[in-house]
């Protein structure tokens, strides 16, 4: 079996679509069914409310659908121009480790980014990825929300390419009300799908590296 599959879907995928796959994926990489995956989409337009969302950072629920979701963390939006990667893998042999597995995540992110000459920064007690404006603004480019069960992750991180930010007025997005959200578009970088895939392909092997043997369940 290979060490890891990657998944490239070409058409939006419905949310609940997607947690049900990751679902039945992380039973199967559990028993040693199937190989890591990570799954590279996009999403209709819609809300989804981690494990730790606030009733009052819903700001607008008319304006998009809410989801519950199992994963960590509180309301994000998920749309056309962002780019999601559901990440599906087995921390028994890449370290028992949740809390390193997320700073990996955002380190990835931080890699994939410079492909482009963006400069992403991590900000201390926030998750994700932010980018510094200028003049003491700072914006939010890239979210990350897990979830591990019997040490295989899902759920994963979202960049925005170019979705609409107008979207996110509806939510107080991860419950941070006190900076904004940007994508490549409003950065003024023009980027394809293609090209963000490549390089969250070609930077992944960097953080992650190789598998170790299985460390047991």
């Amino acid at each position: 079996m290979k060490a890891i599959e990657w998944r490239i879907s070409d058409t939006p995928v419905g949310y609940e679509e997607a947690v049900a796959a990751m679902e039945a994926r992380v039973a199967d990489i559990r028993e040693h069914r199937a190989a890591e995956l990570v799954w590279l989409l996009e999403h209709p337009a819609l809300y989804t409310a981690g494990t730790g969302a606030r009733p009052e950072d819903l700001l607008d629920g008319s304006l998009l659908p809410v989801h519950a979701t199992g994963r960590g963390g509180k309301y994000t939006y998920h749309g056309p121009g962002q780019r999601v990667a559901y990440v599906m893998l087995d921390l028994r042999k890449r370290g028992r480790d949740a809390r390193g597995y997320v700073r990996r995540l955002e380190d990835w992110l931080i890699r994939t980014l410079a492909q482009f000459n963006v400069k992403g920064e991590r900000r201390e007690g926030r998750i994700g990825v932010w980018i510094d404006r200028g003049g003491g603004r700072e914006a939010k480019i890239a979210a990350a929300g897990v979830r591990v069960r019997h040490w295989i992750t899902f759920h994963g991180v979202s960049l925005n390419m170019e979705p609409d930010l107008d979207h996110y007025r509806g939510i107080v997005p991860c419950g941070i009300g006190e900076h904004g959200v940007t994508s490549f578009a409003d950065l003024g970088i023009p980027v394809t799908t293609a090209e963000v895939d490549a390089a969250l392909m070609g930077t992944f092997d960097e953080v992650f590296g190789t598998p170790t043997a299985d460390a047991g369940a």
